[in-house]
């Protein structure tokens, strides 16, 4: 989902929320970083998903299968309009710092129907997110500490939220 930078149309209500967006102003914490702070690596980091810091403790990366998952939040402001004449940009280029977080609520989009209380898991490959029953990750995702705080269609938002429901 784009997110409209410029624009295009006039709404009589604002849109709910984007991708990334904090859900609520309860406490969140972020993933310790060392000196220098964490970094995207190879082809960037998309807002809105989670990502993976590898074990050079710096790069994080969209794909992995071990070391520390974290939330990629808008908060920070961190990507940038990348594509000429492009009118909006989630990517956070390769080189750019990137903020992790591993606790608080946010909004991100999911490819399932997503149920409250649900255990959200996320993509080895891709940085996709899915919902499902704890315990049980499909083939090729690893469950996050984040579980469903709204009920959404496939392919919609969805609150998340590292506390328990």
């Amino acid at each position: 989902m784009a997110i409209a930078s410029f624009q295009t149309a006039i709404n009589y209500q604002p849109g709910n929320a984007v991708a990334g967006d904090f859900a609520s102003n309860n406490p969140r914490s972020t993933v310790l970083a060392g000196p220098g702070g964490l970094v995207a690596g190879t082809g960037g980091l998309t807002v809105g998903t989670f990502g993976w810091v590898q074990t050079d403790g710096v790069t994080v990366l969209a794909t992995g299968t071990t070391g520390t998952i974290g939330f990629v939040a808008r908060q920070d402001m961190e990507a940038l309009i990348t594509v000429y004449l492009d009118g909006s940009g989630n990517l956070i280029p390769a080189g750019m710092q990137v903020t992790l977080y591993n606790g608080g609520d946010f909004f991100c989009s999911t490819t399932t129907a997503a149920t409250v209380g649900q255990a959200v898991f996320v993509s080895q490959t891709t940085g996709a997110i899915q919902t499902g029953t704890a315990g049980a990750p499909p083939t090729g995702y690893s469950q996050t500490t984040f579980v469903v705080a709204s009920a959404a269609a496939a392919n919609t938002l969805m609150k998340i939220s590292s506390a328990s429901i």
